[in-house]
């Protein structure tokens, strides 16, 4: 069988340096904000070539902060509109509504399944103050384009790139394109930890600071709080396996980016429509989506020859029950291609043979 995500592997090689980190932290006995939390926070960010990372429990309380954050800054008021695409995990929508602003759903396109300057242009209105673009799959979309509009009409603009950690537009990474940005390190991440984390990046010093007390009860001061907050730290030990991890992400981005050259070029079979890609320093293949009109069929058929794979995401969010008041809402690309995408296998631990295996039973299906 070939998994689609073999994590496992993927973790194995860090196991003995994580074991010796355990053991210092034992010793340490600082368990909550301590040196690791501080050392990732510092080297992610000059990753990233930003100014401030801050920790976090997991992707959606990173979105859900950023907002938070700007409304105690007063750049946004509750209820303000919040354009994100219709395309997405559900995290992004919650995110806006669990910070008390209105999200304004955009369709998406067939190319690359992102927002685009177009589709902004046209829906932007003068009820919008911010637009959440969502680098979903790990590809980052008309990044300039989108950044000068944001710029010229006075719209915050925030980063989802839960998904895209390395990738570069317009020689800006991910997390320093907008005003800031949401990270997830969710295991199956592309830097991934053994658990839920996340961080905010930004070049905000005044935005940073209030992230950094609203993420711990909106306390500046042990039992002095400000703001109300929440409780959302990234943990230490989480932060001391990514900080091992990080220096081998562009590394196994570029593998990833090999896999995907080799699937675009070689997967010829015309009943599957491949992701359409102009930039790859700009896609680092979180997923690899492709369309199929008979989905269940070619699940089954690759199944059957011992090919994993899975759906990104079979209900758009919009349709989710929980989201009743967004039900009747229709986006048709986007419904589409919910009803049509599959991720098949692509990540680091693919061996050639088995992406040769994944080529072949691709062009017979």
């Amino acid at each position: 069988m070939i998994p689609y995500l073999n994590i496992k592997k993927i973790n194995q090689p860090y196991q003995e340096a994580f074991l010796s980190k355990t053991k210092l932290f034992f010793d340490k006995g600082h368990y909550i904000l301590g040196d690791e939390v501080l050392k990732f926070e510092q080297e992610f960010a000059a990753y990233c070539k930003v100014s401030h990372c801050i920790g976090v429990g997991n992707g959606l309380d990173a979105l859900l902060l950023i907002f938070k954050a700007y409304i105690e800054l007063g750049a946004l008021q509750p209820g303000d509109e919040v354009i994100v695409p219709a395309n997405t995990y559900i995290a992004c929508i919650l995110a806006i509504q669990n910070a008390g602003l209105t999200p304004k759903l955009v369709d998406t396109n067939f190319l690359n399944y992102n927002l685009t300057i177009d589709v902004l242009q046209q829906q932007v209105t003068q009820n919008t103050k911010a637009v959440l673009m969502v680098h979903l799959y790990g590809q980052i979309t008309d990044a300039l384009a989108i950044q000068t509009f944001c710029k010229d009409f006075g719209l915050l603009l925030i980063e989802d790139a839960a998904q895209a950690h390395g990738a570069v537009a317009n020689d800006r990474k991910a997390g320093a394109i907008g005003n800031a940005a949401g990270f997830s390190f969710y295991p199956g991440k592309n830097l991934g930890c053994l658990g839920d984390g996340g961080a905010i990046t930004t070049n905000n010093a005044q935005l940073a600071d209030c992230v950094r007390s609203l993420r711990n009860y909106g306390s500046e001061l042990k039992y002095h709080n400000i703001y109300k907050g929440i409780n959302s730290r990234l943990d230490e030990l989480q932060a001391a396996f990514l900080r091992l991890k990080l220096p081998d992400l562009d590394f196994d981005n570029k593998k990833r980016q090999g896999i995907a050259k080799r699937y675009l070029t070689e997967i010829v079979n015309p009943l599957i429509v491949l992701p359409f890609v102009n930039d790859f320093s700009a896609h680092v293949f979180h997923v690899f989506p492709v369309r199929v009109e008979h989905r269940a069929e070619f699940q089954q058929y690759l199944m059957d020859h011992n090919i994993q794979t899975l759906i990104h995401y079979p209900i758009p969010p919009h349709k989710q029950q929980a989201m009743s008041e967004l039900n009747d809402l229709r986006f048709p690309i986007s419904e589409l291609v919910h009803k049509q995408i599959v991720s098949i296998p692509l990540n680091p631990s693919l061996t050639v043979d088995e992406q040769d295996f994944i080529i072949e039973k691709m062009n017979g299906f």
